[in-house]
Formats: structure tokens, C-alpha cells, sequence
């Protein structure tokens, strides 16, 4: 135990309920006992940034809507969680704390659980019992959504990274590849839909090419972890490295870790359609169909800055400004 009783600040709510929702905010932000860990625990604005209207409208993409199957105007993207706030646990470790002096690389996921059992009593009161129960992980944004398919997510939300072997064919043989050739045919060059051990080595076990190129290769036992290579400094401040990552080069983003400005949507999109850039073409030798390098949803960045300075995370609107 690290830290025990600290504060959490209220709900951003309003000028009259929280007048000066920053300063309760940063008086939420403590140092643990070990005097270099830091952790806040309270309201932030949603970062993440998504299309999730035409997303889940048959994979639809707002900027490539004539090209769909079933075609529309095309319109700018609009980000579904404009002015959303999330609860959140933010922690800041020195890397020294979760590294060896020879490996750097880690790959971490986080897990909910709950009690087997809820009761609810006739008096309108309930309780839990039995054992702890996991519910659901993640780790690699949108796995869950768009790799597992819907009559094994529950199963694949029970289990720890360390069963993902099951799942590989999940990977190998993606449903988003098909449905990307099938809603917008000759519109993307064709894309591969089985044998993509591509995306197995970039989502399962991290990207080794040899010793010389090791982005961040955890070892071959396939795991969907978040892999970050700690010897790899950051290339901008927070909220400036390129929103496609490690696809435009800038290898501190994402898949290796993931910053709060990397448009995970558009990498991924770009990756299932075999669209790597010019990039990954040169250094990996993966492939660079065109125009499958240029998909995304239309939603580039978040609608709030981020912060410099920790927790990082944007201040979240007020309830009582939200449309």
C-alpha cells in the first residue's frame, strides 16, 4: 500500500456548485510514500476521439461516404464524445520502477472485476458476494470491438493476455479487413484477409525485426498487451507527437504505447487495410496500398487540449455548459 485516503475532487458541475473546478482538480493531485509516484483520481474529459455514429452505421466513414456500399454525401467527421467526461485513475511511476537494467520494454493491461453475486433485498438495499469475478480487459484499443467477434467477447473478457493464443486466427483472418473489401470494394485496393501475421506480431507479441530494429518485442508468447519501449524518449510534448504514430514514423507513438493524441481509430483502420505508409514500407517492408493509406473517420484530435503537466488529461467540461 502506497497510498491510502486521498482526496478526489467533485464533479465539474457548474459556476455556481464548482466555481473553480482547476484548483479542486489540482488539489486532487498527490505524491505517493515513495516521494516520485503521483496519482490523481477524479473527473477528466474523455480522450479519446471517434466517429462512433458512422463507425457502428455499417462501418461507415464519413469523409469516404460515396464510396460505401451504400453511399452518401461525404461530410466532415464528428467526434461522439465532444464534451464526454470519464472517471479516471491517472498514475505517473518512474520507469525505474517497472524496468530491469536490461529490459526496457513493458506491456501492461488493465482488468475489472466483480463479485459472483449481487443480492437485492426487499428494503431496496443489496450486497456482493463470492468470489471476484473478471469481466472484462484491455489493453490494444478497439480489440474487443473489432477483432473478437460478438459470440466470444465475453469469453475473451475473462481471460488473462496469457490464453490470446486462442485467438490468433482472430487476427490472421480479420473480420474488419473483409468488411473493408466488401463495403467498399474498388474504392481500396484488395486487402489480404487471411495470413496477416502483420497484424499478429504488431497486436500479439510486439515488432522485432532483428536486434537492431526492436520496437517492442515482449517474446513470442501472443498476449494483447500495451507494449511501450521505455528506451524510446518522447518526441514532443504532450498532445504534440504525430496523431499516426509510429505509421508516420514517430516511433514513441502508438503501437508503442499510446499517447493521448494518437488517433488509435485511423492507425488501426490503416493497418487492417494493409495502408502502412511509406514508412513501415521502407523500414519493415510491409505494405503501402493506396488510397487504403489514407482512411480515418474524419476525427484528427480531441476536442479539448491536453494538459502539460500531470494528470495530462483535459479539464472536463462543466454539466452545466454541455449542450
Amino acid at each position: 500500500m502506497i497510498g491510502e485516503n486521498l482526496p478526489t475532487p467533485p464533479d465539474n458541475v457548474g459556476p455556481r456548485s464548482t466555481p473553480n473546478y482547476s484548483a479542486l482538480a489540482d488539489a486532487a493531485v498527490k505524491t505517493l510514500s515513495d516521494g516520485k509516484s503521483k496519482v490523481f483520481v477524479g473527473q477528466r474529459d474523455d480522450p479519446f476521439f471517434v466517429d462512433l455514429g458512422s463507425v457502428f452505421d455499417l462501418a461507415g466513414l464519413r469523409p469516404f461516404n460515396p464510396f460505401h456500399a451504400i453511399p452518401l454525401p461525404a461530410e466532415p467527421g464528428r467526434d461522439a464524445l465532444r464534451n464526454y467526461s470519464t472517471h479516471t485513475i491517472a498514475i505517473q511511476v518512474p520507469i525505474d520502477q517497472v524496468t530491469t537494467f536490461s529490459n526496457k520494454i513493458i506491456g501492461v493491461y488493465a482488468s475489472a472485476s466483480r463479485q459472483m453475486v449481487r443480492v437485492l433485498r426487499d428494503d431496496g438495499t443489496s450486497h456482493s458476494e463470492g468470489a471476484l469475478v473478471q469481466v472484462s480487459r484491455l489493453a490494444n484499443p478497439l480489440i474487443n470491438e473489432a477483432v473478437i467477434p460478438l459470440g466470444q467477447k465475453d469469453f475473451w473478457n475473462r481471460l488473462d493476455p496469457a490464453g490470446d493464443k486462442r485467438f490468433a486466427d482472430r487476427y490472421r483472418s480479420p473480420e474488419v479487413s473483409r468488411l473493408e473489401n466488401a463495403l467498399y470494394g474498388s474504392a481500396l485496393m484488395p486487402i489480404s484477409e487471411t495470413n496477416r501475421d502483420d497484424l499478429v506480431s504488431i497486436l500479439l507479441t510486439g515488432v522485432r525485426v532483428n536486434p537492431s530494429f526492436n520496437l517492442n518485442f515482449t517474446g513470442p508468447r501472443k498476449a494483447d498487451l500495451l507494449r511501450l519501449n521505455t528506451s524510446i524518449a518522447p518526441t514532443a510534448p504532450v498532445g504534440m507527437g504525430d496523431r499516426l504514430g509510429v505509421l508516420a514514423g514517430d516511433l514513441a507513438g502508438f503501437p508503442d504505447g499510446r499517447r493521448v493524441e494518437d488517433d488509435v481509430v485511423d492507425i488501426e483502420l490503416r493497418a487492417f487495410a494493409e495502408g502502412y505508409g511509406p514508412f513501415l514500407h521502407q523500414v519493415l517492408g510491409l505494405p503501402d496500398k493506396t488510397p487504403n493509406n489514407q482512411l480515418g473517420d474524419g476525427v484528427d484530435s480531441n476536442d479539448k487540449t491536453f494538459l502539460d503537466h500531470f494528470p495530462y488529461v483535459a479539464t472536463p467540461a462543466a454539466g452545466y455548459d454541455v449542450p
